[in-house]
């Protein structure tokens, strides 16, 4: 399934992926569409054969800290509009024990008999330094269970902090085991995390690979996903990159995610922003590599998912897009209907990758979209592998080749044009432009154009 990796309507940020048996499971923040607030109530779980990370089930609410249509909170001690962020689940001795941030208040631990839950409320976390982890807050829980059975929690907002827990009841910080600045919220050369944009913002997540522990986590630079490295579960560690940045050429914001091998590849879970806010986010996921050295390569964002690639001869939902710049977002019209709006003739829309195969002759193809006309006559120029100038686009390092070009009216429609025909793998971008200049072209910039909802290439 090609990013996001879940059913559109479904918003999942802040995904904590987690292989389970035969199985890899998805905990994340639960957002609405078009919320002008960061998650709600519940959280919810989806789960996939990790031999087909392409056909997921929804298990439906896992836990909640406030009334819903269907059931009670699950604790006693939250208030009515209480919201869940950014949990994390682990098993231990054949229990799963899920752990929630709950905003403003005292975070707790649930357990199930299962990885899909649903899950009964255990506990608040319960620690003798009450100044210790938000004042017991716990944001962004990420906890590690070590191969020797001991367990690691790790927490923080602005400034990190990490301790052993008990692994006979997995909620409670042993004394004397707080660290606090594991990660730096500020410059320190001394260590290598000389750059600010280095340093420790949110969303702790750690992992073991081998014998090595990477802490993933989202540095200053907000949009991006960092990564630390360690011999010990509790540090020192070594800052070694970045993974991904999710805001290049994209509506940026916060994020929070992890990696996870499933079936044998490394992936690196993330999420994207859309309806114009930081607050819809929905779940995405790329491919990654982990050298020899411990090293994991930045990758791009795409819209591929679990996909090699995407198929340009099937529809493409125009809500696909991994590069949407100068103010144009994904909007969300119903449950059914998504569209990209606010496009301007300063957008640039990028689709990467397409596979359109190999060459059996012929030089043209067809090409339709289906838009939505705003009363401005425009154009719509169809590139493979970068745009018009390389200034254009800042990740396409590249001028692009121009296959074609449309004009769009000002009705509700379904156009058609004959472009040159492709074959290989490619990605594709659309620019935009206007036949006004002048006085005329100042006063349309920035205005929007159409919208865009879908389209394909027919040969």
């Amino acid at each position: 399934m090609a990013n996001p990796y879940l059913p559109k309507w479904e918003y999942i940020p802040d995904g904590e992926p987690r292989v389970f048996g035969d199985r890899v499971y998805i905990y994340g923040s639960h957002d609405i569409a078009g919320s002008g607030s960061f998650c709600d109530c519940v959280l919810k779980c989806w789960s996939a054969p990790v031999t087909n990370p392409n056909e997921w089930v929804c298990h439906g609410d896992i836990f909640r800290v406030g009334k819903t249509r269907d059931h009670e909170a699950d604790t006693d001690y939250t208030k009515e509009n209480s919201k869940l962020f950014a949990p994390d689940v682990v098993e231990k001795d054949g229990k799963y024990y899920l752990y929630a941030y709950i905003e403003g208040q005292n975070g707790c631990v649930a357990v199930s008999d299962r990885p899909e839950g649903p899950f009964k409320y255990l506990s608040q976390y319960k620690c003798n330094s009450k100044d210790a982890f938000n004042s017991g807050i716990f944001i962004d829980p990420s906890v590690f269970v070590d191969d020797d059975g001991r367990a690691y929690v790790y927490c923080g907002f602005q400034k990190s902090e990490l301790a052993e827990l008990n692994a006979d009841n997995m909620y409670e910080v042993k004394d004397g085991t707080i660290i606090e600045d594991f990660i730096p919220c500020k410059p320190s050369p001394e260590n290598g995390f000389d750059d600010d944009k280095k340093c420790f913002f949110e969303a702790a997540s750690m992992r073991k690979v081998g014998d090595t522990y990477y802490m993933i986590y989202s540095p200053n630079d907000c949009p991006k996903l960092a990564y630390a490295t360690s011999d010990s579960p509790i540090g020192p560690f070594k800052f070694r990159g970045f993974i991904i940045d999710s805001g290049t050429d994209y509506p940026g914001g916060n994020d929070h995610g992890s990696i996870m091998n499933v079936n044998g590849q490394w992936y690196i879970f993330y999420h994207r922003m859309t309806n114009g806010t930081i607050m819809s986010r929905r779940g995405c996921v790329e491919k990654i590599e982990i050298l020899p050295d411990g090293t994991i390569p930045m990758v791009e964002t795409t819209c591929l998912g679990f996909e090699d690639s995407l198929n340009p001869y099937q529809i493409t939902d125009a809500d696909l897009a991994c590069v949407l710049t100068d103010g144009a977002f994904i909007s969300e019209r119903n449950v059914f209907s998504r569209f990209i709006r606010n496009i301007t003739a300063e957008t640039v829309i990028g689709y990467r990758y397409f596979d359109f195969g190999e060459d059996f002759g012929s030089k043209t193809m067809e090409f339709a979209a289906k838009v939505r006309g705003m009363g401005t006559n425009c154009r719509m120029n169809i590139y493979i592998d970068g745009v018009d100038s390389a200034d254009r686009l800042e990740t396409c390092k590249t001028v692009g080749k121009k296959i074609g070009s449309i004009e769009i009216g000002h009705d509700d429609e379904v156009i058609t044009t004959v472009v040159e025909a492709v074959t290989g793998r490619h990605a594709v971008y659309f620019t935009f432009e206007t036949d006004y200049s002048g006085w005329m072209a100042d006063y349309f910039k920035g205005r929007s154009l159409f919208e865009l909802e879908s389209f394909v290439f027919m040969k």
